[in-house]
């Protein structure tokens, strides 16, 4: 009988340490982001791995979270050897990350979350690079560029903006084809560029290519109607 009540408290404090972590995490998580509908956290860790601040394998799932003005409709990701600052988060304080971490995730992007993310900041800003090499001569300091509307196709994405200065305002379509070139180059490629007066960048064989950084390894990028698709690791740093 001792023996058994020592196993149950035992027990019960391993399960308590294991709810505090998941708090936090899921509090550390809120904090990333200014909004989110569904989170969810899911731990697999023994009774030692715990007390050391070693999280061997954690699921996160968010559905409709709002990350840097980005609106990302469902992400999907896992985890695994995470080093955190165990004995502060058992006395109440934030959780923090001792060691960059791995993460293979999938993310499911709606049409309708990605128009959404043209509100924010990072979206426009990179396409408006991709608009300044596409075409120098148009995307003059004086000129601003508005994005009005993103379709996606099958492969395909469609952009829809106006570049405007002080005496007019041209109306541009842009179509392009992203694909992968390894698990940190994009390739867009069959670029078009038309104009209310008349095309700009014709015939399709444009291409331009971008390195994504070595804390990205995408291994799927998927356009399909409506809807894109996205499998890959990223490196989460401290």
């Amino acid at each position: 009988m001792p023996e058994n009540n020592s196993y149950s408290k035992k027990s019960n404090k391993i399960r308590v340490i294991s709810n505090v972590l998941t708090k936090a995490l899921k509090l550390w998580l809120k904090t990333q982001v200014s909004q989110v509908s569904q989170l969810e956290v899911e731990i697999k860790a023994s009774d030692r791995q715990l007390l050391s601040g070693c999280i061997p394998w954690v699921s996160i799932f968010a559905s409709h979270a709002v990350y840097q003005g980005l609106h990302l409709t469902h992400i999907q990701l896992v985890a695994e050897n995470i080093r955190i600052n165990i004995g502060s988060v058992l006395k109440g304080q934030p959780l923090r990350l001792l060691e960059t971490v791995p993460v293979v995730g999938e993310l499911i992007q709606s049409e309708e979350d990605l128009n959404a993310c043209l509100s924010s900041a990072l979206l426009p800003t990179a396409l408006n690079e991709v608009m300044v090499k596409l075409l120098p001569e148009h995307c003059l300091k004086s000129k601003s560029i508005s994005w009005q509307k993103i379709n996606l196709d099958n492969s395909k994405a469609i952009l829809s903006a106006t570049l405007a200065d002080t005496s007019e305002t041209t109306h541009l379509d842009i179509s392009m084809i992203p694909e992968l070139l390894s698990g940190d180059e994009l390739q867009l490629t069959a670029i078009q560029v038309k104009s209310n007066t008349g095309s700009l960048l014709e015939g399709g064989n444009k291409e331009l290519h971008f390195n994504l950084g070595s804390d990205v390894d995408i291994q799927e990028l998927t356009l399909v109607p409506g809807k894109l698709i996205c499998r890959g690791r990223i490196n989460v740093n401290p």
